[in-house]
């Protein structure tokens, strides 16, 4: 049986060793917990604030301001609020606080404050703003110093794709928002550039963010900016929206940013003008926003990744990106523009991709799209010697790492078994293809008896 005086006890230890910070007040301002990660992050010893009045340790924040003697005093709930204030030492702290009253039997008998610190990240978001603000130059000098993707760039003829490259030449001469949905390697880049460059806003900034990047504290002030005076040590700061004012801004991974902030962006584009953080005036907008997936839209909502109502509002138009196993036709066209490529970066002089090496580039499914091709060839070529001919041997195509890396994350997404099933359809598809759909023989390469095949190939279609 756990005593009174127990359960004080048990409540003090874990208090101590979570890692929020935790304050609690009683009814008569006295602190009566005062956890480590609080002391830690504050700077100051328990003793200087255990059983001691929170105004008499706390003299420097004024009263009307105090979350915590808000929350004693009029039962005032604050949740994931951003505050920045000195120590007793004078040393400034920014936190994210949630603080809450504590009622019994209908009467406040005290207050608790939870913390964690983002005086880092903090410090962090103002470099990088600053450091953006100082780096914006004309677009002309700009575009001396960085060659900006275009469509003449983007290398394909397949009839799908071709049909996806002629959609994005139409949303170039629009001015709605754009949303590119494609697996990772297929480039969403490369297609968010070029609807810029050929759009009436190229003469204006392309600035972009992947959202997957940053934490929620900063992500939030590197789009929107801050507001001198929002918080102590805030700086009149201009946002990525501001800066790219008409231009494009690219939202990169768009689904990885946390719902609570895609809330705060889909207002934004609903009303055409944002308030800094921390700030009081509204700023008109004039931007145009390119967001990408890598995962089918239904998906993400579902997941509760991506609001269903911020889909809608940057899905006006969609550019949906085939992956290259479905525009096989392109394998050995872009292999071949790889090669030239990175000819001229190694010194080399390969000419031409054997006939074994463009069975084995067709053979494999690119898990990794147009990127691990990429990679593969770049491999090949930097591996070459003096010949002049790309040969099966210099395809090191299995131990491809992004591959392995993106076919464990499908494993995750689909299942295990999910997953051995897709592979096993699919080498029963190339080994029907590669014998000329003879049962038998294909039988034979997959080391199965005919029956099993000939199941396999009835439970095949039945899916379909």
């Amino acid at each position: 049986m756990i005593k009174g005086k127990d359960y004080k006890r048990i409540t003090e230890e874990v208090f101590r060793l979570v890692e929020e910070g935790i304050h609690v007040v009683d009814t008569e301002g006295k602190t009566i917990i005062y956890n480590d990660a609080m002391a830690k992050m504050e700077k100051m010893n328990r003793s200087e604030v255990l059983r001691k009045p929170f105004r008499e340790v706390f003299s420097h924040i004024e009263e009307d301001q105090s979350t915590i003697l808000n929350a004693l005093k009029y039962g005032k709930t604050t949740s994931q609020v951003k505050q920045t204030y000195q120590n007793i030492v004078g040393r400034e702290i920014t936190t994210i606080n949630s603080t809450y009253p504590l009622i019994l039997d209908g009467k406040i008998v005290g207050a608790v404050e939870i913390a964690k610190n983002i005086t880092d990240v903090q410090k962090l978001s103002h470099t990088i703003l600053k450091f953006q603000e100082e780096t914006q130059e004309p677009e002309e000098t700009r575009k001396k110093k960085i060659k900006a993707y275009s469509f003449d760039m983007i290398i394909g003829q397949s009839q799908n794709f071709v049909g996806v490259v002629n959609r994005a030449k139409k949303a170039a001469q629009s001015d709605a928002s754009v949303l590119i949905c494609g697996e990772t390697g297929t480039g969403k880049e490369l297609f968010a550039q070029s609807i810029h460059y050929h759009s009436n806003r190229k003469s204006k900034p392309l600035l972009a963010q992947n959202c997957a990047a940053l934490p929620e504290s900063l992500l939030e002030g590197i789009l929107f900016g801050t507001a001198r005076g929002g918080f102590t040590g805030a700086m009149d700061r201009a946002g990525l929206f501001e800066q790219a004012d008409g231009g494009s801004l690219l939202l990169d991974e768009v689904s990885a940013m946390p719902y609570g902030l895609q809330g705060k962006l889909l207002r934004v584009l609903q009303e055409d003008y944002l308030r800094r953080v921390g700030g009081t005036r509204d700023i008109p907008l004039n931007v145009r926003i390119i967001a990408t997936i890598n995962e089918p839209a239904e998906k993400l909502i579902e997941k509760g990744l991506l609001r269903k109502d911020l889909y809608y509002r940057l899905a006006v138009i969609t550019i949906n990106i085939p992956p290259l196993r479905e525009r096989r036709d392109d394998i050995l066209l872009l292999a071949e523009k790889f090669m030239q490529k990175h000819n001229k970066r190694f010194g080399k002089e390969l000419w031409m991709i054997s006939e074994p090496a463009k069975k084995k580039l067709l053979d494999h499914d690119y898990p990794g799209n147009v990127r691990e091709l990429e990679n593969i060839i770049i491999e090949a070529v930097s591996m070459a010697e003096n010949e002049h001919v790309l040969t099966a041997e210099h395809l090191n195509i299995e131990k491809s790492v992004n591959s392995s890396l993106i076919e464990y994350g499908k494993a995750v997404e689909l299942g295990l078994p999910d997953y051995l099933q897709q592979i096993e359809n699919r080498l029963i598809q190339q080994a029907l293809l590669s014998s000329g759909n003879n049962i038998s023989r294909a039988a034979k390469q997959l080391g199965i008896k005919r029956q099993t095949l000939q199941h396999k190939l009835k439970k095949m279609q039945n899916l379909q």
